[in-house]
């Protein structure tokens, strides 16, 4: 039998049993009807009705009988079995999870169950609730735990890892275990997916799965990053090696470059510490090294064949990008192309896309929920909500959701946003001895004389899990590279690095606006204890704490200074400028 046809006999069997189950429970309610003493009164009067003559007479006693019936309890008399409650496919898989460990009930991760090497591991693991799989319990996990995908990766094949040569001919008990894995799974009607990301054994791709996906799963932001890149220490030029075997050119040698490998744990910190990273110009590697490098804000140069060029390109660019640390523009460019084309989530997208998941789960969709954004907006006036609509219109990350006071809701730009497809929400608040709503906008209150409980207001109508306080013009690419930066450090906050004052008293901040921009500072991706907030987590904002206590409550944040590094006009500029410039709009 083939797989879909075993998926489509398991989901009529499962649909014959929920049917059996309604008509026992249809059974068991027609049973307790008819024993009911409601019932058989009617009855008793129906009958009288019907008869006049001799029912009537015998009407006193039966209803006596009735009443003295409903007031015991018949112990004696075998009760018929109870009938179940009718339980839905559903209900029994979140039972399921509850009971193996998994956790049910969450919409926002995908449970996957995966046979995949370190790499693939690591980079999924924020994005998915894994339960990974083992040769020796692979069909108890599979038994006992309901998932909603099968990841498996050829790196899992490698030498030393539980799986290793899975598919090779020799290795009969975990190429065995593995085609029972995935038989279970197309019987159940759960996608698998193989991720050919290394050199394995040809019959692993033909085991039966249902999408092959030529690469890795992307690049992790959580590993490959920016985030405190000033704090790394190490050479200005590293040489990105392909294998073991590959030579380094004499110039690199000369020139004082590190070394290191393309699967060296180690990676990371030694991208983030140089200023240019040497990589393989051929080779399936070559694009996934460039992308990581471009996400820890190092310039690339792309070395073909060492032994026969011997270095003469390398000669020009790698001694002039090894003097020239990249630019705030630069890396927040870099950063942003692999945010946008190829970091895991995007990734997992694209695998995800077109799969025959349940009808109850989120597809491609749900991997790129973590990014987003309810923009918190009080525009004062049809100007502003123009200004508004036009801001978040021509962002280059078009936020999920608008939550604006119930009387913004009518202005032109606010109804231009939905009619351009943003979800927009309204919200109900006032102030002390202020109606909720007035039909002037001037004498409605507004969310500056509220301060954070104003805009802990807005964010109870939001959904979306970052929320982002809108106070005035900012630049197209101002929220994309916010939520970056918040990916790549899993902080609580972002936002521009605060003033002297605010940092060291941790109170002036309440002397100003308390989602101020800063005019000052040019801090890039590091954790500090202060910063003028502009992207915080949804209940964070919630709370209705001041921004200068958040450090102190143990929330994480980062700071994302302005970019000075292009001209006026410009797309990165636009967004570096409007932090600085945003400021009128400030909570008073």
């Amino acid at each position: 039998m083939k797989r879909r046809e075993q998926s489509q006999t398991e989901q009529l069997r499962q649909a014959l049993a929920e049917r059996e189950a309604q008509l026992q429970e249809a059974r068991s309610r027609l049973a307790a009807v008819e024993g009911s003493t409601s019932l058989q009164v009617g009855r008793a009067l129906t009958a009288a009705a019907k008869r006049p003559g001799r029912s009537l007479v015998r009407l006193p006693r039966d209803l006596y009988r009735l009443w003295r019936r409903s007031g015991t309890t018949r112990h004696t008399e075998r009760r018929r079995p109870g009938a179940e409650p009718v339980r839905s496919f559903d209900a029994e898989r979140q039972e399921a999870r509850l009971l193996t460990g998994v956790v049910g009930g969450r919409e926002d991760l995908l449970v996957v169950a995966t046979v995949v090497g370190p790499a693939i591991q690591q980079a999924v693991d924020p994005y998915v609730r894994t339960v990974p799989l083992r040769p020796h319990d692979a069909q108890i996990v599979m038994d006992g735990v309901d998932v909603d995908l099968v990841l498996v990766s050829s790196s899992a094949a490698a030498p030393g890892s539980p799986w290793a040569h899975v598919g090779d001919p020799a290795v009969v008990d975990r190429t065995r275990a593995l085609h029972w894995v995935l038989e279970s799974a197309a019987a159940r009607g759960i996608p698998a997916v193989l991720l050919d990301d290394a050199p394995a054994p040809p019959a692993l791709r033909a085991l039966g799965f249902d999408r092959i996906h030529n690469g890795d799963a992307g690049v992790p932001l959580h590993q490959f990053n920016p985030v405190a890149a000033d704090l790394v220490r190490g050479p200005e030029a590293v040489y990105v090696r392909a294998g073991a075997g590959d030579r380094v050119p004499d110039l690199l040698t000369d020139l004082g470059a590190g070394v290191t490998d393309v699967d060296s744990p180690g990676l990371a910190d030694a991208l983030r510490a140089a200023n240019v990273a040497v990589i393989p110009g051929t080779g399936p590697d070559h694009e996934r090294v460039r992308r990581r490098a471009w996400a820890c804000g190092t310039h690339v140069v792309a070395h073909t064949d060492p032994a026969r060029t011997g270095g003469e390109d390398l000669a020009v660019s790698v001694p002039r990008l090894r003097a020239a640390v990249p630019s705030s523009a630069e890396q927040r460019t870099m950063l942003r192309q692999v945010f946008f084309d190829a970091a895991t989530p995007v990734r997992l997208a694209e695998i995800l896309e077109g799969l025959d998941l349940d009808t109850d789960t989120p597809g491609a969709e749900l991997p790129l929920r973590g990014r987003a954004v309810a923009v918190l907006a009080d525009p004062a006036g049809e100007a502003e909500a123009d200004q508004l609509a036009d801001d978040l219109l021509a962002a280059t990350l078009r936020p999920t959701e608008v939550v604006v006071p119930g009387a913004a809701a009518r202005l032109p730009g606010v109804q231009r946003l939905r009619a351009e497809g943003v979800i927009v929400r309204s919200a109900r608040f006032s102030a002390p001895d202020t109606p909720e709503e007035l039909t002037r906008d001037g004498d409605r209150p507004r969310i500056g004389a509220l301060g954070t409980d104003g805009w802990a207001a807005l964010a109870e109508r939001a959904t979306a899990p970052w929320a982002y306080p809108w106070t005035g013009r900012v630049g197209a690419d101002r929220l994309a590279d916010l939520v970056c930066a918040a990916e790549c450090s899993g902080a609580d906050a972002v936002g521009a690095p605060a003033s002297d004052g605010s940092e060291d008293t941790g109170g002036d901040a309440r002397g100003q606006g308390f989602f101020d921009r800063a005019r000052t500072g040019g801090t890039q991706y590091v954790f500090v204890s202060a910063v003028t907030p502009e992207l915080a987590r949804t209940p964070l904002l919630r709370r209705g704490w001041n921004p200068a206590e958040w450090n102190r409550r143990g929330n994480r944040l980062l700071a994302l200074g302005p970019d000075h590094g292009t001209a006026p006009g410009g797309g990165a500029d636009g967004s570096a400028h409007s932090a600085a410039d945003a400021s009128t709009g400030a909570i008073g």
